[in-house]
């Protein structure tokens, strides 16, 4: 395991597939591709490579069809890898991703600078959203990072599994593993309450319960950090409530517009020359917009990053537009990842 490792790494991969009857493959710039040199491998040869990165226990858990893994571990001081192991044709396959020890910085990722901004929120709930793979967790990494580095706060993050290790830096950061360090989401949650945090980072917001203390936080002074899995940002509003029963959705709507401080929608698109590149959507919550998440009118929200710019707001599309016009990215391209496709403008010939 550890040489395939080594040749994702290698191969500057994100992702490696290890599935029965077939050459692993790895994840380049987005697209598939079988490793080079490696052989097609049965079953008995995974389970061999997995009984090398987990315990007995879990490969027999996920053997037995009691249902999925969630893993990680760090590799050679180097980088960690997070994977899910997972049955399919009554045999073991996992998915492992590749992420660098080092958090990125803000410039390293192209962060805007109204993104930047909720990092030095004092309290408030901001959510990143956008398909998997699309760097949401990167850029939560980075801002943890800054926060902790730069303002003397208590830290925790609530993941499955940890995903990014911190230095404590001027801030105490406390990272606890569902499934090791808490039984779950919302008890985690519930249970940073009696913590005495000033931020808090949930992996994932995706039950009743753990959005319902998430908000409780950030209306009481905290600044809190999700990651929701949408298509844009005015979407990722409209996710939380519909998690609520009918009659609660108007409460629900009422907080979210007294607490919510910023959304961030990003895709990663290939690079001309090589590489990827991220393009963002950025609502920066105002009095305006808080009244339309209040009423339930978000079908307007689109209006208002369209004229927000002043304040740091943007459209997917105007980050797409921007990136085309520096020669980033391909017209083609930004078009492919867009609901708005022509509100994207070409790169004028000089």
């Amino acid at each position: 395991m550890d040489q395939l490792i080594e040749a994702l790494w290698r191969a500057g991969g994100s992702d490696l597939h290890i599935s029965g009857g077939m050459v692993p493959k790895i994840r380049i710039e987005g697209q598939l591709q079988d490793l080079p040199g490696a052989p097609r491998l049965l079953p008995d040869q995974i389970d061999h490579l997995l009984a090398q990165i987990l315990p007995t226990d879990q490969l027999d858990f996920c053997r037995s069809g009691q249902g999925d893994l969630d893993f990680s571990f760090g590799w050679r001081r180097t980088a960690r890898i997070r994977g899910n192991l997972f049955r399919q044709r009554n045999s073991l396959a996992v998915a492992m991703r590749l992420m660098p020890q080092e958090i990125p910085t803000f410039d390293q990722l192209r962060l805007p600078e109204s993104v930047r901004r909720f990092a030095q929120a004092s309290q408030g709930l901001v959510l990143v959203s956008g398909p998997t793979g699309s760097g949401k967790s990167t850029t939560l990494a980075s801002m943890i990072a800054w926060i902790a580095a730069n303002q003397a706060k208590h830290v925790i993050t609530i993941e499955d599994p940890i995903e990014y290790v911190h230095r404590h830096g001027r801030s105490v950061v406390n990272q606890r593993a569902v499934g090791e360090d808490a039984p779950s989401f919302p008890e985690a949650l519930r249970s940073a309450l009696r913590e005495d945090p000033d931020v808090l980072l949930v992996g994932e917001l995706r039950d009743l319960e753990s959005i319902r203390v998430a908000l409780t936080l950030a209306e009481t002074g905290h600044l809190v950090f999700g990651t929701v899995h949408t298509n844009d940002a005015v979407q990722s509003i409209d996710r939380l409530v519909d998690v609520f029963p009918g009659d609660e959705q108007s409460q629900i709507r009422t907080q979210l517009g007294l607490s919510l401080t910023g959304v961030v929608y990003q895709r990663l698109l290939p690079r001309v020359g090589g590489g990827v590149v991220p393009a963002f959507e950025v609502m920066v919550v105002d009095s305006s917009l808080r009244n339309l998440i209040r009423e339930g009118r978000t079908s307007q929200m689109r209006n208002q990053l369209l004229v927000g710019q002043a304040a740091g707001m943007m459209t997917l599309e105007q980050s797409l537009s921007e990136l085309v016009q520096a020669g980033l990215v391909t017209h083609q391209d930004a078009v492919a990842r867009s609901r708005h496709p022509a509100d994207i403008s070409r790169r004028r010939a000089y």
